[in-house]
């Protein structure tokens, strides 16, 4: 029986030894030239190419590489360049674009320039991964001005690969950009962008191009009429003007509901859907699918990280053979791979039950070469018993069921909670005596790499806990001195100790397993490496208690306990799939409040609790919002759980849009949430003056994501601009997030010039 055709929506692009990011830093450093930095990232394609299509995949993706994001890439393509660059409207080169991902200090601007900012940064949906916003505003004209798309297929072509290249579609590109003009619709420049879209799609069917896949991820979101007809608007011109190359539109993340019909009324060769976060579509698309188009099933989970169950896909995928014929049916990976790690092969730490149940990148292709099978073979029949046998065993694991832990929520019963904010305030502002704009930062300090390197040696056994256990001492001490040397008021011990803000709590819960290298990136150069939940959590033993009395005992200034929130060791994770996930966050939190009960006995009395992920984690659709943030908000409840009011309780979101959720996170109740601010030069506080936020908030006053050092006078403008925002006697003055992957000599300049600026405003406002 005939296969069915494979299709990749897209590959990760770190590389097997994340050889991207030791290349770009390298360069941003001056250590390499471009030569060798565009060298290592051919020899990424090339490896990636070469993989995918010897593991059977017939659509592989070409320019789903980026050297920093898609977004960002499609800016540059079409030559979406903000003013403050001083581009000369010619090509977009690589220098350039790097400085509109992480900004131009003065000194780098070159004659005639200025220090400039880099563009804003938030979350891609709701994924962990960041992407760059692009700036769209009324007079904005588009100019094609890179060729990465054509050059990167015609480099495949000349290693013997006929790729399907990769373009984010053009009105989820200007949906997703933002501009700062009141009133001003992006969707208004549609008709001035289709003509760069056009000739690149020329270009490549000239070249050669079959299939072009278009991502337009907006198409799951809640669309109005004006923005389901720039759809119509745009793939009519596109059809009409490049009527001979085959379209694959895609939509991943979700379900398109009441957008379907318009999605299928678009005159394209072809759709891909998520058929996991998007299930509840498939009897639409059955009852009203074109006749003539190509559909690509996303049955292999593009964002999780355990085995497919084939029994379900494969059932998936002959109802559309039944409907479609096998000749117009593909199956694929809900979204691109670029959410998973590469490769299992070197995970030889995993308990081997856990890893068995395991599919990264590479495993995730061989599952959809498996299921293009599925119409009829004795090779499919044996896989299929295989894995059913494999989903069985696994239910039945003790690993994963732990009775102790299901006793906690039934037992746990609310003692009246803490008193209202006011009356904590009063009682915290007395047992402080902290003063007006207080300076403190999120958390984390410079990770060095000596920090990095012997951290490697002890997992590596080539130091003991002793001497690993003193050289942390002697960072803590060094950090502690250093804040007290600058004046901050509210002191952190630098995170020294952890590797990532989850993986550090994964590695002391149960029912956590971590990686060896299970890398996935973040955004730029930075990646991370989710720990895996597989079972019931819970914590064996105080996690960081040590070690923040030890900080505390260095100094007479309050130094905060520090904590991931549940909502986001949940999200920065790969969460199991057989519970809901709001019971595993429930674990998480109950987990995490025998934490802080613990820090405060321990005299801490001042405690951080991380949420950075909260409204990362909101459903994409408005109607799916409300049951989320009833147990997001519970289960910080819970977890910040301390005896007394004096103890206060902090909270730290990073790249978020409050205004949808303003009402959830007043629920949060913490004393102080610190929020990222700095990029959009403190737009985001409009939601909480339009709120009247009656809790205490750090606007971050600097980018830690960019080299930029900031000037004092620069710092006290956004705050004093904060405070016609907020009542001055609640603000506090703090960086945008953890200060690890920013060098030393940058922390310390940034930090000195932050406590400058709130002493200035003290003086300015009498406090």
């Amino acid at each position: 029986m005939k296969k069915l055709l494979t299709n990749n929506p897209g590959f990760p692009r770190i590389g097997g030894q994340r050889e991207l990011k030791r290349a770009t830093e390298s360069y941003w450093k001056g250590d390499i030239g471009k030569d060798k930095l565009l060298k290592a990232a051919a020899d990424i394609r090339k490896e990636n190419w070469t993989l995918q299509a010897e593991a059977g995949i017939d659509l592989v993706p070409s320019n789903d590489f980026s050297l920093y994001d898609q977004v960002l890439d499609t800016a540059a393509m079409v030559g979406a360049v903000p003013e403050r660059f001083g581009w000369d409207v010619g090509d977009v080169g690589l220098d350039l674009y790097f400085r509109m991902a992480r900004g131009v200090q003065e000194k780098e601007a070159g004659e005639g320039h200025s220090a400039a900012q880099a563009m804003e940064m938030t979350k891609w949906f709701d994924t962990n991964y960041h992407y760059i916003v692009p700036e769209l505003d009324a007079g904005q004209t588009f100019k094609r001005s890179t060729n990465k798309p054509v050059d990167e297929f015609r480099e495949a072509l000349a290693l013997g690969v006929k790729t399907k290249p990769v373009l984010l579609g053009p009105v989820s590109f200007l949906l997703l950009g933002k501009s700062r003009s009141a009133g001003f619709s992006p969707l208004s420049l549609l008709g001035g962008l289709l003509p760069v879209y056009i000739e690149v799609l020329k270009d490549l069917a000239e070249y050669g191009a079959e299939w072009v896949q278009i991502d337009e991820p907006v198409m799951v979101t809640d669309l109005g009429p004006g923005e389901l007809g720039a759809f119509k608007e745009a793939y009519g011109a596109l059809a009409r003007e490049v009527p001979g190359l085959k379209m694959l539109l895609t939509f991943y993340f979700g379900y398109l509901g009441g957008n379907l019909g318009t999605a299928l009324g678009l005159p394209v060769a072809g759709f891909h859907f998520d058929l996991l976060r998007g299930e509840r579509d498939i009897p639409a698309i059955l009852g009203s699918f074109p006749k003539d188009a190509y559909i690509s099933l996303g049955l292999v989970n593009g964002r999780g990280i355990w085995v497919n169950d084939l029994s379900r896909s494969a059932a998936i995928a002959r109802k559309f053979v039944a409907a479609l014929g096998e000749e117009r049916v593909m199956i694929a990976p809900s979204c691109s791979l670029l959410h998973v790690p590469i490769s299992l092969r070197n995970e030889t730490a995993l308990p081997p039950g856990v890893r068995n149940m395991l599919a990264f990148a590479e495993e995730k292709l061989d599952e959809v070469v498996a299921l293009s099978s599925v119409t009829g073979g004795k090779g499919f029949e044996d896989a299929l018993g295989k894995n059913e046998a494999l989903l069985k065993e696994w239910s039945e694991n003790p690993l994963i069921n732990d009775p102790a832990v299901k006793k906690a929520p039934a037992e746990y019963s609310a003692d009246g909670g803490r008193s209202p904010f006011p009356v904590r305030q009063k009682k915290q502002r007395e047992a402080f005596g902290l003063p007006l704009f207080p300076t403190t930062t999120i958390g984390s300090f410079p990770q060095t790499p000596e920090v990095r390197s012997l951290r490697l040696k002890f997992r590596r056994g080539e130091m003991t806990a002793d001497e690993y256990g003193e050289y942390i001492r002697a960072r803590i001490r060094e950090a502690i001195a250093l804040q007290e040397e600058l004046g901050l008021d509210v002191l952190v011990h630098g995170e020294f100790e952890r590797n990532d803000m989850v993986e550090f709590f994964g590695e002391m819960l149960n029912g956590f397993a971590v990686t060896l290298g299970g890398w996935v990136q973040s955004y730029g150069s930075r990646y991370v490496k989710p720990p895996i939940i597989y079972g019931d959590v819970s914590r064996p033993s105080p996690m960081t208690v040590e070690v923040i009395r030890y900080a505390a005992a260095l100094t007479e200034k309050p130094v905060k306990g520090m904590l991931t929130g549940p909502v986001t060791i949940l999200q920065w994770s790969f969460c199991r799939e057989d519970i809901p996930r709001s019971e595993v966050a429930r674990q998480i939190a109950f987990a995490l409040r025998e934490e802080v009960r613990d820090l405060e006995r321990a005299g801490i009395r001042i405690i951080q609790i991380d949420e950075p992920a909260l409204r990362e984690g909101l459903p994409i659709r408005k109607e799916d919002w409300d049951e989320y943030l009833v147990w997001a908000v519970e289960v910080f409840h819970i977890a910040s759980g301390a005896e007394k009011d004096e103890t206060q309780i902090h909270t730290h979101m990073c790249y978020s849009e409050f205004n949808d959720i303003i009402e959830s996170i007043s629920r949060l109740d913490a004393d102080v949430i610190s929020i990222e601010t700095s990029r959009s030069r403190m737009e985001l506080l409009d939601a909480f003056r339009d709120f009247e936020y009656p809790n205490e908030i750090g606007p971050g006053v600097y980018d830690i994501h960019s080299p930029l050092i900031p000037g004092a006078a620069q710092m006290e403008e956004l705050i004093a601009k904060a405070a016609e925002y907020i009542p001055k006697e609640n603000l506090w003055v703090n960086p945008d997030c953890g200060l690890k992957t920013r060098s030393e000599s940058e922390t310390k300049a940034a930090l000195g010039n932050m406590v400058k600026a709130a002493r200035s405003l003290r003086q300015r406002f009498g406090g």
